[in-house]
């Protein structure tokens, strides 16, 4: 709170009431450097160059005209308390952040498994299945081990496997495997265990899951524990992180995506954007009624912060049995300059719900379930699995995340707590 404070008063004791104008003209260069980038995005030829341009020398200015009145560095000290401030205030609310999904349902495992059966993606992660030796390991510990090669159906192979009498279902790999994977397990009440070897790992990160480690997760077969989470559903298709749709879905589904990601990305985002191929979403979200999207991300579970598809931030836990949904409009250079005033700004809207339907003016919409690219008729109605998965975890592991927003409200309340214990 003290950071927080000295952030206000450094400007003021630097320029006093005239430290106003110099934070509208920042604002004002932040506005500039929004409508460039939309310019950038959305437009071709001349107005995507002075976008470009824009982009650049508006913040590039402000810090100029910081520099030549001497206030550079109170600027940059009051921003480095801000910093400092909402750090501090993360850390000091994470002690109380609430119950995370493990610490309300976790509970011991009676005996290890007898039969378990784990999917392996060799090629995840750029190969963490060798470089880590986990086929190794897994069938030491007693594991049937399938590698994933050659096209095979992952959803057939977990049947198979369950058929052939596994009682434990385990991936190597990345999300999108695991949740197809999940599903399976989820349907025949068989406890599931996720092993991150893919690239990102979101699932086994809000599981508090060492990724930096695939192999430790391979305890959860003899010191583990169970927990119950809820699973994500896009029409019928499982995801246990996100689904999204609009810009995002439409780009990656592009063939040319996988070898020239940023040339394919500014090709096509004009007519994603303002074009003819513009996606036009509609959402419902329980009794909420959003119109003019361009972007939508669908979250099994509300995340913590959400910038966009690729880092969608954390989760503070995976068995609230909500969705969490973000959502972008900006149609006009306008909307883009009001984005920097964040949710308030009615260009990024966030809120939880139980059931959400997300319509477009196609017959179709491509989602990206999970990193995996489908698409679905519309409507596409997704919604929420209380409960749904038995996950085993290791009883040792890095540790479920906390809350990841800084509540001022309640820094201040703990704060007036330890300056008035007695009151």
């Amino acid at each position: 709170m003290l950071a927080l404070l000295g952030s206000i008063l450094v400007p003021l004791v630097a320029a006093g009431l005239r430290s106003v104008l110099w934070a509208l003209a920042g604002v004002a260069g932040l506005a500039l450097a929004a409508v460039g980038v939309w310019w950038t995005l959305a437009h071709t030829g001349v107005l995507r160059a002075l976008g470009a341009v824009l982009s650049v020398t508006a913040p590039v200015a402000v810090l100029a005209l910081y520099a030549a009145s001497g206030m550079l560095g109170p600027a940059l000290l009051s921003l480095a308390l801000w910093l400092l401030a909402v750090t501090a205030a993360r850390t000091a609310l994470s002690p109380g952040a609430g119950p995370t999904p493990s610490e309300q349902s976790e509970h011991a495992v009676s005996e290890a498994p007898h039969s378990p059966w784990i999917l392996m993606n060799p090629r995840s992660g750029g190969g963490k299945v060798g470089r880590f030796h986990l086929v190794e390991k897994a069938q030491a510990a007693g594991c049937r081990v399938v590698l994933l090669e050659g096209g095979r159906d992952v959803a057939d192979l977990a049947r198979q496997a369950v058929t052939e009498g596994a009682d434990l279902l385990a991936v190597a790999g990345g999300d999108g495997t695991q949740a197809l994977v999940a599903e399976i397990a989820a349907h025949h009440d068989l406890p599931f265990v996720v092993i991150p070897a893919g690239t990102r790992n979101h699932f086994a990160l809000d599981l508090g899951l060492d990724r930096n480690d695939p192999a430790a997760a391979l305890e959860a077969l003899t010191h583990g524990v169970e927990l119950r989470v809820d699973l994500g559903y896009a029409a019928d298709r499982v995801f246990v992180n996100n689904a999204s749709f609009g810009m995002y879905a439409s780009v990656v589904t592009d063939p040319a995506y996988r070898d020239a990601k940023t040339r394919t990305t500014l090709r096509t985002l004009p007519g994603l954007l303002t074009g003819e191929d513009a996606p036009g979403l509609r959402a419902r979200a329980d009794g909420t009624h959003i119109e003019g999207l361009q972007a939508l991300l669908v979250s099994n579970n509300p995340y913590g912060r959400a910038v966009d598809a690729a880092r969608p931030g954390r989760r503070e836990r995976l068995d609230s049995g909500l969705l969490g949904v973000v959502c972008v409009r900006v149609g006009n250079t306008a909307q883009a300059a009001r984005l920097v005033r964040g949710p308030r700004s009615g260009q990024l809207i966030r809120l939880n719900a139980g059931e959400v339907v997300v319509e477009s003016d196609t017959g179709t919409i491509p989602v990206g379930i999970d990193g995996e690219h489908v698409v679905l008729p519309s409507p596409v109605v997704c919604r929420s699995a209380p409960g749904a998965l038995r996950v085993r975890v290791p009883r040792r592991r890095p540790g479920t995340p906390r809350a990841t927003g800084a509540d001022w409200p309640r820094t201040a309340q703990l704060a007036l707590g330890r300056l008035f214990p007695h009151r």
